[in-house]
């Protein structure tokens, strides 16, 4: 009935301040997770929690970076979370040993995000990522406090290349089976290649209108490096333009 999702934290000092549901949570430290089912980039999940067992989360109808907006309303029927503290929780006067985090996702409510099934069938794969947010602190009056004027640190599990948790382009694969451990054949997607290749010419060209006011007509104005682009076809359109890759 669900997706059963798991994190070890280690973490000297546990604390956090959020009670409230659907507050933004990565404000405290936090562990985050982000689903989706159709590797569309578009309709995802995220879900985020704290030391407190203080949830958010939200639906992305496509990324921000392409205009999207966080439905906060969006809620997830059945879900389950638990927290544990492997210490104490926001008493700075010892050192902890982390915190661990239990979720039960129902596979009802990620139907919702895709076409696929869910639960996902033998050999599936779903786009996935987590996300761990931690803030320098120091301690005022017995209490923790965040350092001004720092920015928090994220641990990701596969390497976005840039700080943005919403490319869900770049988020790892989980692979479902029922093979015993050591015996899964995990299945290879001959058109991932082609997808990096087309979302480097999207990011380029993205730069090269925001410097120029205009989209690139060839491949060569938009001077890409560090990959062979020679299955890749450029043209502009009336509204915008459209890459291929062979």
């Amino acid at each position: 009935q669900y997706l059963y999702l798991g994190a070890q934290l280690d973490e000297a000092h546990v604390w956090a301040t959020l009670t409230k549901h659907d507050s933004v949570i990565f404000q405290d430290n936090d562990f985050e997770v982000f689903l989706d089912p159709d590797a569309d980039s578009h309709l995802y999940a995220e879900l985020e929690i704290n030391a407190l067992n203080t949830t958010w989360d939200l639906l992305l109808t496509r990324p921000y970076k392409d205009g999207g907006k966080a439905i906060d309303a969006w809620e997830i029927p059945g879900l389950k979370t638990a927290v544990h503290i492997d210490g104490t929780l926001n008493d700075p006067r010892d050192t902890d040993r982390g915190w661990s985090v239990e979720i039960a996702w129902p596979w009802k409510s990620l139907a919702e995000l895709s076409y696929c099934a869910a639960p996902p069938k033998e050999g599936d794969q779903w786009r996935i990522n987590f996300s761990r947010v931690e803030w320098q602190h120091e301690i005022v009056d017995g209490k923790y406090r965040k350092v001004k004027g720092k920015a928090e640190d994220n641990w990701v599990w596969s390497p976005q290349g840039v700080i943005d948790m919403h490319r869900p382009e770049r988020w790892g694969i989980v692979q479902f089976s029922t093979a015993k451990p050591g015996e899964v054949k995990v299945r290879s997607d001959p058109a991932a290649y082609a997808r990096y290749l087309l979302h480097r010419v999207l990011y380029a060209q993205r730069d090269y209108r925001k410097a120029t006011g205009k989209w690139a007509k060839g491949l060569g104005d938009l001077k890409l490096t560090g990959a062979k682009f020679d299955g890749v076809e450029l043209e502009t359109t009336r509204t915008g333009f459209e890459a291929s890759a062979i």
